[in-house]
């Protein structure tokens, strides 16, 4: 789905990745579950593009509903997989720390996992070879990606900013729209391994220049980071 030039999405607001499609190229930013496969190849063919033209995926974090795809589409395309050095642990073996569900309701929560395993998320192959990037590195990727450390949801979770389109991916950072009570709004996302940092960390958010704020679950908001940042923490208070 387009949501503004260069700029598009794959999934919906219970999962989703995106793609940057610049001149020399396009670069993924997370890989949603592994059936989106098929959403990818369909918004390839969307803009007459094919997996060769994939020059890399950066991964927010490391947690299963991001890395979907990753290593498939490094195996067969020999696309790099980039991913905070703290994460890339996760993302190789998926192991992680129980956190607390916390609230939830029965239909959203329902509603996530029967997409989870209609989207076959119960077939996530974890990645076996990755590209350990850090806070600060400019990607060599179209777009010049910017790694911004985001720690709270996991140690490595980062925001991917990419200012040729005036974007901002948070990965789970925070969230949109809470897939286990299905309330919608700017808020904390769950399954967080330190809230307290994760909550430190929007100030790093709060200071960049972009009009979209991509989440990996939730509407797009097509806004400020700043905005955004308050919005969470309203939602806190």
């Amino acid at each position: 789905m387009k949501l503004a030039p260069h700029l598009h999405r794959l999934g919906n607001d219970i999962v989703a990745a995106y793609l940057v499609d610049m001149p020399d190229g396009i670069t993924l930013i997370d890989a949603g579950l592994p059936g989106h496969w098929d959403d990818l190849q369909e918004e390839l063919a969307s803009l007459g593009k094919q997996t060769s033209d994939i020059k890399g995926l950066v991964l927010t974090h490391g947690d299963s509903d991001h890395i979907g795809f990753a290593e498939r589409l490094r195996r067969e395309a020999g696309v790099p997989v980039y991913v905070h050095a703290a994460d890339a642990a996760r993302a190789r073996t998926g192991e992680k720390p129980k956190t607390p569900m916390g609230h939830l309701k029965v239909g959203p929560t329902f509603g996530f996992f029967a997409y989870s395993l209609r989207k076959k998320g119960y077939r996530t192959a974890y990645v076996e070879q990755v590209e350990e990037v850090a806070d600060g590195d400019v990607l060599p990727l179209p777009g010049s990606p910017v790694v911004i450390g985001m720690p709270g949801h996991s140690p490595g979770s980062i925001a991917v900013h990419v200012p040729a389109v005036g974007a901002v991916f948070v990965g789970d950072a925070l969230t949109t729209r809470h897939v286990l009570t299905g309330r919608a709004g700017a808020q904390p996302a769950p399954f967080t391994d330190d809230p307290a940092e994760a909550g430190e960390s929007l100030d790093r958010l709060a200071g960049l220049q972009a009009s979209w704020v991509l989440p990996g679950h939730g509407t797009p908001w097509h806004g400020s980071p700043s905005e955004i940042a308050t919005a969470v923490r309203a939602a806190v208070a």
